[in-house]
């Protein structure tokens, strides 16, 4: 197949953010007084290209897919914790789906390459899904499933450490499948959530390739692994980096590190910014999603907002490399999107302020005497 990638032209109307300014500066307050939540409503005035911006119908988008480096020991818990955290995702018992219903977040879940088969009876089983076509269903098809989507390339990623984790066949699919189910969604607003065994892995070997960092600073626990159990982490992902040391690309690295749910994300966030939605990102495998969407697309990252910023070390690291101050840090290491519908609020109020909130002329208070 050959991929087109949506085009996320540069934000760059300097009218509209001296209004949005003024706006600002013009609230029945001291100026910046209420500080960063300032600069969060500049952003979000800017990413929807109003002076009254209002968020609709939010999206949240949980990829999740299975990696084939983590039978090498990457992660604390089983692979089999992938599909059974998908389930609990679909049964509403995740904290995902306790906060999604919290803030009235519209949840989809997207099988991207789960080792289990999530289909109904007499739907299409197992297996690869035939490039340039889909064999399941989206946000208004027949699914299998309330909340689920299913758009498996394969039952999850092969081993890095032997090989690349995708073909490049498989990363363009994944990357296709994103892009089509964003523009499946309605809203302005996309928040990105993953669910996967191993990808702190994945996330972590991308983010010292495209970043060129020393991958022992870019790699911690992930699901809780104790010392010895980081050592051995990042001594094999020392090796994988050097077995693909010629995946220079930002879709090389990608294919040589997997997986198909940061893929599928990387995907979303290209549509998601062609379209000019807010993009919420979530944690440390979300953030590397949108670093690859930035290396392929520069303005991208003028439409993402940080959730948070995780007690997974490497998130910090790519935090600064996209140029993102999270909103909150909670010290959380969970994914699943989980910080970013904590975050949610936030923008909510942020959007409140421009639109409800009067000005001193309007409201007939005085303004501060700089005489």
């Amino acid at each position: 197949m050959t991929l087109e990638l949506p085009t996320a032209p540069k934000l760059d109307d300097a009218a509209l953010a001296a209004r949005l300014q003024h706006r600002i500066d013009n609230k029945t307050k001291p100026l910046g007084a209420l500080g960063r939540l300032e600069a969060l409503a500049l952003r979000l005035g800017l990413i929807l290209g109003s002076e009254s911006p209002a968020l609709v119908a939010p999206q949240m988008l949980v990829c999740a897919g299975d990696h084939g480096l983590a039978a090498r020991g990457v992660s604390a818990y089983p692979s089999d914790v992938t599909w059974q955290m998908v389930e609990n995702f679909l049964a509403g018992g995740a904290a995902v789906s306790v906060l999604a219903r919290q803030h009235g977040l519209a949840l989809t879940v997207v099988d991207c390459g789960v080792r289990h088969d999530f289909a109904a009876a007499g739907a299409p089983q197992g297996g690869e899904a035939p490039l340039g076509g889909q064999r399941s269903v989206g946000a208004n098809s027949s699914a299998p499933r309330d909340g689920l989507a299913i758009r498996k390339i394969a039952p999850g990623t092969a081993d890095a450490s032997v090989g690349p984790a995708m073909s490049a066949a498989q990363c363009e699919q994944a990357i296709a499948n994103g892009i089509a189910l964003v523009r499946e969604l309605p809203g302005n607003a996309l928040l990105l959530g993953e669910m996967g065994i191993g990808n702190t892995s994945a996330a972590s070997l991308l983010l010292a390739r495209l970043t060129g960092l020393d991958i022992d600073a870019c790699t911690g626990s992930g699901t809780g692994l104790d010392a010895d159990g980081v050592a051995r982490k990042r001594r094999l992902l020392r090796d994988v980096l050097a077995l693909h040391a010629d995946a220079g690309t930002p879709l090389a690295a990608l294919a040589a590190f997997g997986g198909f749910e940061i893929a599928t994300l990387v995907g979303a966030v290209l549509q998601a910014a062609h379209e000019q939605r807010v993009i919420v990102v979530d944690g440390f495998i979300a953030s590397t999603a949108v670093l690859v969407a930035q290396a392929l697309r520069p303005h991208v990252v003028q439409r993402c907002v940080a959730a948070h910023e995780s007690a997974e070390p490497g998130h910090r690291l790519l935090l600064d490399a996209l140029g993102l101050d999270p909103l909150l840090r909670l010290d959380l290491r969970l994914g699943e999107g989980s910080g970013a519908a904590l975050a949610w609020p936030l923008l909510e109020s942020a959007c409140a302020i421009l639109r409800e909130m009067a000005s001193f002329e309007s409201a007939g208070v005085s303004q501060r005497d700089n005489t």
